[in-house]
């Protein structure tokens, strides 16, 4: 899998520790209803419970239209400024 973008799909959702999960939580949503998968992208302790609780809101809002979403967590590296740091990534994508 392309680290960046699955088969031409959107960009990465970039989760800090200060994002609003409700805000996160409607971009992950829009996205899912437009391209149906979607990966969130967080580094640090407070960016990934920010990230989890996005996910979790949601499935909430993908409830109302009948899409109920699984999302896989992995490891991967990045760079910023310069320095390679390991993020965690959430694939998301609609259950089978």
């Amino acid at each position: 899998m392309n680290t960046e973008e699955h088969a031409s799909g959107p960009d990465v959702i970039k989760v800090s520790a200060k994002s609003r999960s409700t805000a996160v939580a409607g971009a992950i949503a829009g996205v899912i209803r437009e391209h149906r998968y979607a990966e969130v992208q967080a580094i640090g302790a407070g960016a990934v419970n920010q990230a989890v609780k996005a996910l979790a809101i949601a499935r909430g809002y993908l409830s109302r239209d009948e899409i109920d979403i699984v999302f896989t967590p992995y490891f991967t590296e990045v760079s910023i400024d310069g320095q390679e740091r390991t993020a965690v990534r959430f694939a998301v994508e609609p259950r089978p």
